[in-house]
């Protein structure tokens, strides 16, 4: 196996190797407002039930909708759609519905209100599970309640941000299955 050479490097700056997870769009709704914001924070912690923990910044406007409705969904977009991703995280809900603004199409949730994004691959639907920690970090713990997902294509082209406006694409599919005894499948 190679080894490599390494030297110092910036903690603030580690995320670019750490955030490997899709960039995810969230949609919320409170009171006949509605956002979306673009996240990279976020990560799965169990599996039934299925949950969901992503971090949201006190200062951001969907903060406040999730918080108070206690549900959200989760949209995961394609590379088609990265620079309206970007764009969605350039703006602020507080000025724009960004619905409107950027030509997505909304859907009523089966199970929450907040609306689905229609041109996203899969969407989540969440209802917060754990709320102990948003007042501390800004972390919610979401159960996903109901999911939405395309048959095809298969294995979808996300986006995956490093950093520094860059992002990566994800690529071909490799498989270990065979590696991997079956109780840890």
């Amino acid at each position: 196996m190679k080894r490599y050479r390494k030297h110092d490097f910036p903690t603030d700056q580690i995320r670019r190797f750490l955030e490997p997870g899709p960039i995810v769009l969230v949609s919320s709704a409170w009171k006949g407002e509605r956002d979306i914001m673009t996240m990279g924070w976020h990560m799965m912690m169990g599996f039934e039930p299925a949950l969901f923990a992503c971090y949201i910044w006190n200062e951001n406007h969907s903060f406040d909708l999730v918080r108070r409705s206690r549900e959200c969904v989760i949209n995961l977009p394609t590379v088609e759609m990265v620079d309206t991703v970007v764009r969605i995280g350039n703006s602020s809900g507080a000025q724009i519905d960004k619905f409107d603004a950027f030509g997505l199409t909304a859907l009523q949730g089966s199970q929450v209100d907040a609306p689905r994004i229609d041109e996203c691959w899969a969407n989540f639907e969440c209802r917060l599970y754990d709320g102990s920690q948003v007042r501390r970090h800004g972390l919610f713990i979401w159960e996903v309640v109901k999911a939405h997902v395309a048959r095809t294509p298969k294995l979808p082209r996300t986006v995956h941000y490093r950093g520094d406006g860059r992002f990566m694409v994800s690529g071909p599919d490799i498989s270990r299955k065979r590696l991997f005894l079956p109780e840890m499948l």
